[in-house]
């Protein structure tokens, strides 16, 4: 995997072996990033980073100049990857190893500007996401929740659904209280 923007541009970090998951294109992920330039400050940032995978949406927010990030991950592998890749970038990345279920008990005062979730695709319960972090008390007043998804889910009826880009098979669903 490789950094695509920012003072880190270019670098190059491993996927957790054995790593079995889909990971966000190069394309898409530049423009999300597009999408989120053009709406908040990146060093005032606070994000929340659900389903980190192998880290790279964390990578590339800290290397375009978020410090205030937590990386959220299941699986022993990839919490371990995430956090051998960012010390050899020299990054600064907090990472949780926790069922993003139960974050928002880790969190009881803190708020995030940005919520960021790329569960698994097939998983059954990722219509429910928007509505459960929206409804935690996690995500600040003027935040956004970007969840990644596929085409076979969509959130059209949802009220709090502002916009949603389409980057070949990947969908990103912004939303808003």
């Amino acid at each position: 995997m490789r950094i695509i923007s920012g003072k880190n541009r270019g670098q190059v970090f491993p996927l957790p072996k054995g790593f079995k998951s889909r990971v966000t294109t190069d394309r898409a992920k530049e423009a999300l990033f597009n999408i989120l330039h053009s709406n908040f400050d990146f060093e005032s940032l606070k994000v929340l980073d659900l389903f980190s995978g192998s880290g790279s949406i964390s990578f590339e927010f800290i290397s375009r100049g978020v410090s205030d990030i937590i990386a959220v991950e299941k699986n022993y592998h990839n919490v371990m990857a995430i956090k051998n890749a960012a010390a050899k970038l020299k990054m600064s990345l907090s990472v949780i190893k926790a069922d993003v279920f139960k974050i928002s008990e880790r969190f009881p005062e803190k708020t995030f500007d940005i919520i960021f979730a790329d569960p698994p695709f097939k998983a059954d319960f990722v219509g429910e996401l928007p509505d459960l972090f929206l409804s935690n008390q996690l995500l600040s007043p003027d935040g956004w929740f970007i969840l990644e998804h596929d085409d076979n889910i969509s959130f059209n009826e949802n009220p709090k659904c502002f916009d949603v880009r389409r980057y070949g098979g990947v969908n990103f669903s912004f939303f808003k209280n």
